[in-house]
């Protein structure tokens, strides 16, 4: 394994696991036994992924290895231990949410690159392998989801993509810095639009303009 090879392992190792206790910590909000906390936490982990590598015909990453079922086993097993402090209040599940989302999408940045397609299609990439476990979590679970929702959150990825385009240019050869300037582009705007309650207008319809059925 080349050494850029190994460095997009571990950035979607460590975004498996927090992807995944992301989506266990949910299941376990919602009282699921433990083979449903880790099927949530497993489809939020490789579901964007998933797509990706099926949009861009290369083979789906985690059926080349059998470490990412394994990391979401432990991810459960992080969960069951550390319930307490995982499970209680919003702010955790937003942590591991955001890590996951901002690796995930350097991750479909990369691998789109590396597959040859331009920067436009390597950001959408990047969004939906960032964003498309989580819309599947949250179906399962019964909620709406979060990427639908007026919080900044595709448009986080979008902009980890603008900046890693702009970043990349301006590195030339240094791939590192579009790659961590990206992450903390998304991790950057989800905290600041979380703690000042930043989010998209809502779009209105006036139900005196709907047609009558």
């Amino acid at each position: 394994m080349s050494e850029d090879n190994l460095f997009i392992f571990i950035i979607e190792i460590l975004g498996t696991i927090a992807f995944a206790i992301s989506g266990i910590r949910l299941a376990a909000a919602k009282s699921f036994d433990w083979f449903g906390a880790y099927v949530i936490g497993l489809v939020t982990a490789i579901g964007g992924g998933t797509l990706r590598d099926v949009l861009l015909d290369i083979p789906v990453f985690w059926m080349q290895s059998g470490m990412y079922l394994a990391v979401t086993g432990l991810s459960l097993a992080t969960v069951i231990i550390f319930r307490r402090a995982l499970v209680k209040g919003m702010r955790t599940l937003f942590i591991f949410d955001a890590i996951g989302l901002a690796l995930f999408v350097v991750v479909g940045i990369e691998k789109t690159l590396a597959a040859s397609y331009p920067m436009w299609v390597a950001t959408v990439m990047g969004i939906t392998t960032g964003s498309f476990g989580g819309i599947i979590r949250d179906i399962l679970i019964n909620e709406e989801p979060l990427f639908f929702r007026k919080d900044i959150y595709a448009t986080a990825c979008l902009a980890g993509g603008v900046v890693y385009w702009l970043t990349g240019i301006a590195a030339g050869g240094a791939s590192w810095v579009p790659q961590i300037s990206c992450a903390a582009t998304v991790v950057g705007l989800r905290v600041l639009a979380y703690h000042y309650g930043w989010s998209l207008p809502i779009l209105k319809v006036d139900p005196s303009d709907l047609p009558e059925k």
